[in-house]
């Protein structure tokens, strides 16, 4: 059976209040009716003491003694209060005032008798159906020399008593029914706030369910539901940046998808079109040599497509073992401007280096150079009849590489762009002699983390472009 929230918490706190207000109520008419009895029997118990002491100085003159318990009964029955002074002799009892009350004679039980010979007063608090009515009854022993020789037994109604506790029970009645209307009130008013802060959070849950990510609830910090509230929140911004790396995901893969179409026809293209003019003998004789020449240079550039696009993948995956060791960075300086030196000069630049024999760097001997080549080819095909400068040292633990050109720079907008995959600096460029096809970039940032290092670019259009290359220098123990 389906039972609404609002309903359980209005139920368990009406429940609650009325367990509590039933339990407060029998123990506050049980403690009333316990001090209403203590009393009256602490008053007898008081005017039995007044009566034995009276009568013990008056016991050796009859008439005096009589004349005690006379003035006594004049004042006792004017309080609702009837006596009687009993004398025992062995078996007998003796009253020396029959007590004037209507109904049968009260009879002692012999646990009372012991009681009484014992020097202990019997209290009894009953509900005689005899009485017709609640009465406290208390004998007081009398010994003399240490023996047992009479006593005096009193009883009064609790008839008074007992209405003032009926009176009790009646306001306290009205109080629990008014107390209760105000906790209904109260409990429909905190239990229908708690069902609307609920049902807020649900809708937003269904919206979200719908795949509507942009919805929002009122949170705090006041209570467990604003706590539910604000990790909601929390959920719903993940799940919003979730979808837009998706997104962007998908994009970069439909970019990725073209990008790769696109490199791969220009030399595709160029090869069938050569291979089938030479099959047709269409390619004259003189330009066989020439055309044969192209067809190798776009199918290497194929197998450098196709190898960046693996050693990219490989690197992304953490497939890469890098194998450090401690390498002079002077030496690796040389070797690549020893290299790079013939293309640099092909577009008129200068390779110059600025480094100390002293700077060391602690790196994969084979990554390095790859990061260093590529990020060096890359200045060298945006710089004309400029410099390249490759400078390195050492601070903070680290050793820095700086790779700076007097080349055509980067648009400052375009400046990260220029981590991605594929992603071309130029875009009319679609070929270029180097073998860089929008992926060297990529890669030296990969490898350049996972050296525990960070590379950050500077550039200002029209004026050169900067990298900066900083790895942590340390040695295994």
């Amino acid at each position: 059976m389906r039972i609404k929230y609002f309903y359980q918490q209005l139920f368990s706190h009406i429940g609650v209040l009325v367990v509590a207000f039933l339990v407060l109520s029998l123990l506050f008419t049980h403690y009333v009716e316990n001090l209403v009895y203590q009393s009256k029997t602490d008053e007898l118990l008081e005017y039995g003491e007044n009566i034995l002491t009276d009568l013990e100085w008056s016991s050796r003159n009859p008439r005096e003694a009589e004349s005690v318990i006379n003035q006594y009964a004049r004042v006792l029955f004017g309080r609702d209060i009837q006596f009687s002074v009993f004398r025992v002799d062995g078996t007998t009892v003796t009253l020396l005032n029959p007590i004037a009350w209507r109904g049968p004679a009260i009879e002692l039980t012999r646990s009372d008798w012991m009681k009484l010979r014992a020097g202990e007063p019997v209290v009894i608090k009953s509900d005689l159906e005899r009485y017709n009515q609640n009465v406290s009854i208390v004998t007081i022993p009398y010994n003399v020399g240490g023996e047992f020789v009479g006593g005096v037994l009193l009883i009064s109604p609790v008839k008074g008593p007992r209405e003032m506790i009926s009176v009790i029970n009646e306001y306290l009645l009205y109080t629990v029914l008014i107390a209760l209307a105000v906790s209904f009130l109260l409990s429909w008013i905190l239990s229908r706030i708690h069902v609307i802060r609920i049902k807020r959070i649900q809708k937003a849950a269904s919206a979200v369910a719908a795949g509507d990510y942009s919805v929002r609830v009122h949170s705090s910090n006041f209570d467990e539901i604003g706590e539910l509230s604000t990790d909601f929140n929390q959920m719903v911004d993940k799940i919003n940046e979730s979808m837009e790396e998706i997104e962007s995901l998908e994009n970069r893969r439909r970019q990725f998808m073209a990008d790769v179409s696109h490199e791969l026809r220009t030399p595709l293209t160029t090869i069938s079109g050569i291979i089938e003019g030479l099959r047709n003998d269409m390619i004259p004789e003189a330009e066989k040599e020439k055309g044969i020449d192209l067809v190798s240079k776009e199918s290497k550039r194929l197998i450098r497509l196709v190898n960046e696009n693996l050693d990219y993948e490989k690197i992304r995956s953490n497939q890469v073992v890098l194998s450090k060791e401690d390498i002079e960075l002077s030496e690796v300086f040389e070797i690549i401007k020893e290299q790079l030196d013939l293309q640099a000069e092909e577009r008129g630049n200068e390779i110059v280096v600025h480094v100390s024999d002293e700077t060391m760097i602690w790196a994969d001997y084979d990554r390095l150079l790859q990061i260093l080549i590529n990020i060096t080819k890359n200045s060298i095909q945006f710089t004309e009849g400029g410099l390249i400068n490759l400078a390195g040292y050492m601070k903070d633990g680290r050793t820095v590489i700086e790779i700076s050109d007097t080349g055509i720079g980067i648009d400052p907008d375009e400046v990260e762009k220029i981590w991605r995959r594929f992603y071309k600096a130029d875009l009319s460029r679609t070929s270029n002699p180097y073998g860089a096809f929008g992926l060297g970039l990529s890669i030296v940032k990969q490898l350049v983390q996972l050296h525990d290092g960070e590379i950050s670019v500077a550039s200002e259009k029209g004026k050169g472009t900067k990298f900066t290359i900083k790895i942590p220098y340390k040695k295994e123990k």
